[in-house]
C-alpha cells in the first residue's frame, strides 16, 4: 500500500509540533528557541502554543528541522533522558569549543552540534 506525501501545510504543522516538544523538554526559553530557528521570542511563543506554524518555503523550517534532527541524536544517545541531555546541552564541551545550548543559536552551530552528536552515536 502507498502512501501519500504529506501535504506541505501538514510537513509545517508537524515540524512546528516537533520544535515545540523540543523545546519544552529541553525547557528553552521563547528567546532560545527564536534564536536557535530564526523566529522572534513573541513568534516562538506563538509556535508553541500552535497559532503559528513553520512553514517549508522559510529558513526557520529548514532550521527548524536541524533542531530536531539534533533532539533525536541525543535523545538516542542519551537514552530518551531528557535531563541528561538537558544538562549535556548547558555545560562546557572542550570538543566543540563552548556551551552547546549557545552554540546552536548559530546556523553554523547548530549543523556543527547536531554533527558532533551524530559523529559520536556512530562511535557508539
Amino acid at each position: 500500500m502507498a502512501t501519500r506525501p504529506a501535504s506541505q501545510a501538514d510537513q509545517g504543522r508537524v515540524l512546528s509540533e516537533a520544535v515545540a516538544r523540543v523545546a519544552t523538554c529541553w525547557k528553552l526559553t521563547n528567546e532560545q528557541l527564536g534564536s536557535v530557528v530564526g523566529i522572534s521570542a513573541a513568534t516562538a511563543s506563538r509556535l508553541r502554543s500552535g497559532s503559528y506554524q513553520l512553514q517549508r518555503a522559510e529558513k526557520a523550517f529548514e532550521l527548524g528541522q536541524y533542531l530536531v534532527r539534533l533532539f533525536r541524536s541525543l535523545d538516542a544517545l542519551m537514552g530518551s533522558d531528557d535531563a541528561a541531555s538537558t544538562s549535556w546541552l548547558k555545560s562546557e564541551n572542550l570538543d566543540l569549543g563552548g556551551r552547546p545550548i549557545d552554540l546552536i543559536r548559530t546556523i553554523r552551530g547548530l549543523n556543527d552540534v547536531a554533527d558532533y552528536v551524530d559523529d559520536y552515536r556512530a562511535r557508539v
